[in-house]
């Protein structure tokens, strides 16, 4: 991960007995010595160990690619993730720590390529319960098409992380011909979302028990980069990408018009939410508009490729729900309204303050 010489402590007798999944973390995992090569040997290389991590190296040498065909940008991003609890209908903080990640990097149309990864664990946390996080990351990784290349590893006293917090690092490649920006969106448009609203939110609110929610929503927690890159095929003049995680919809069309200097009209009958999220919603007062994904993508492009797009989309597993919700306007400019079912407009403004703490 990051200690010294962790390759030859691995092989040596430093720390030979294997870590048991029914123990747990406790002061020493964190020190740097014997019980974190352990830890790291028995616990995170058999899931992250790719072959730059197992270098033991405190640093990653990879490659882009072949340096003549390299014409292009680097896209990095990084994310902390502190969502509780750490498991809930459709994910974990492990899925969610890569998928959130994967996602920021593909939002440029970049290729996604590498991780890095560090964990601050609570002592008490069982092995067990960090296993499983990592097992879960290793199959989205896989998913996504990415490697782990570095990492770290600390440990706090118990009551000080909440039993696991996760930080993780994207890098990606975007070709020379791909410029997408949240300034690029232009009058006429088209706004498209990939599905439904909401689902996150609603499946971690409801895992949480405090309100006595008996709701069957999956989190829709996703890597998106290759869903993105089918879009791209047909849909080469994209100019806005932007995945609405906290704030919802209309937070993250907000920050849009606001970079672009243009208007958005969205159509309320065109909005795609699960019934049961809007049941939910409607019960404590929420906004699906407002609330939390991690699996779906706002796409802004021109209107002529809009229907290729939604058609590549409907063709992924990701996007079967996709749907056109609006248009880009030139007035009023820096301004996100509604025209609702009843055929007025209202409008939609940011996100004050937090509707659902720790949701990612």
């Amino acid at each position: 991960m990051s200690e010294k010489n962790t390759s030859q402590v691995f092989e040596g007798s430093v720390c030979p007995l294997p870590l048991k999944h029914d123990e747990q973390i406790i002061m020493g995992h964190g020190s740097g010595g014997g019980m974190t090569h352990r830890l790291i040997r028995d616990t995170f290389l058999p899931y992250l160990g790719s072959p730059a991590l197992r270098e033991g190296n405190d640093y990653a040498g990879v490659s882009l690619g072949d340096p003549a065909s390299l014409h292009g940008r680097i896209a990095v991003s990084t994310d902390a993730h502190v969502i509780s609890p750490l498991f809930y209908p459709g994910g974990d903080i492990g899925r969610l720590s890569i998928c959130g990640t994967v996602n920021d990097v593909a939002m440029s149309g970049a290729v996604p390529l590498y991780l890095t990864a560090s964990f601050i664990i609570e002592e008490g946390l069982p092995i067990s319960t960090l296993v499983r996080v990592l097992e879960s990351m290793k199959e989205a990784a896989a998913e996504a098409d990415v490697q782990i290349i570095a990492g770290d590893t600390k440990v706090v006293e118990k009551g000080k992380a909440d039993g696991l917090f996760i930080t993780t690092t994207g890098i990606g490649w975007i070709p020379e011909d791909v410029n997408i920006a949240g300034s690029m969106a232009q009058p006429g448009d088209a706004v498209i979302i990939s599905g439904t609203l909401g689902d996150h939110g609603i499946a971690v609110l409801a895992a949480r028990g405090g309100l006595g929610l008996q709701v069957e929503v999956q989190s829709d927690q996703a890597p998106l980069n290759g869903m993105i890159q089918d879009c791209l095929k047909v849909a080469p003049h994209i100019h806005v990408l932007r995945d609405p995680t906290r704030g919802g919809l209309a937070t993250t069309l907000n920050e849009i018009v606001g970079q672009s200097k243009v208007g958005i009209l969205l159509e309320e009958t065109s909005i795609p939410v699960r019934p049961e999220v809007a049941s939910v919603c409607e019960l404590l007062g929420f906004d699906p508009l407002y609330v939390a994904n991690e699996g779906k993508v706002i796409i802004i492009l021109p209107e002529e490729e809009a229907q290729s797009a939604l058609d590549a989309l409907h063709n992924h597993q990701y996007g079967k729900n996709a749907t056109r919700i609006g248009s880009v306007t030139a007035k009023p400019a820096g301004r996100v309204l509604l025209r609702t079912s009843l055929g007025t407009q209202r409008i939609l403004d940011v996100l004050m303050g937090e509707m659902l703490p720790r949701i990612c």
